[in-house]
């Protein structure tokens, strides 16, 4: 797989989310038309496997209407860009640790 650009990062991101908080359900009203395109690009492909709920198992207190599963490579990819994140966002970090304060590492 090419290098994802940073709206397919975040479509990945989503989908993982989905996957691993949600049973896979996936809530079409937080995807735009580009997200959608891409998600049938990648189920062709086999990378994220994306499809819709059948209607007589959909459930009102639950949201969303499709589904996807993520490959074991696209698992991977996304842990890594998990891991990024975290250190990314660590570093802006707006607290100290006990032990920074106290002058430790």
């Amino acid at each position: 797989m090419t290098e994802l650009t940073k709206e397919e990062k975040s479509l990945l991101l989503y989908f993982e989310t989905r996957a691993t908080d949600y049973g896979g359900t996936v809530d079409g009203a937080n995807m735009n038309g580009a997200d959608f395109s891409k998600a049938q690009e990648w189920d062709k492909a086999g990378f994220v496997k994306f499809g819709r709920i059948c209607s007589e198992d959909l459930d009102s207190r639950r949201r969303g209407a499709y589904w996807c599963r993520l490959s074991s490579d696209a698992v991977a990819i996304a842990h890594q860009l998990r891991a990024e994140r975290a250190d990314r966002v660590w570093e802006k970090r707006r607290w100290r640790t006990t032990e920074e304060y106290r002058g430790g590492k």
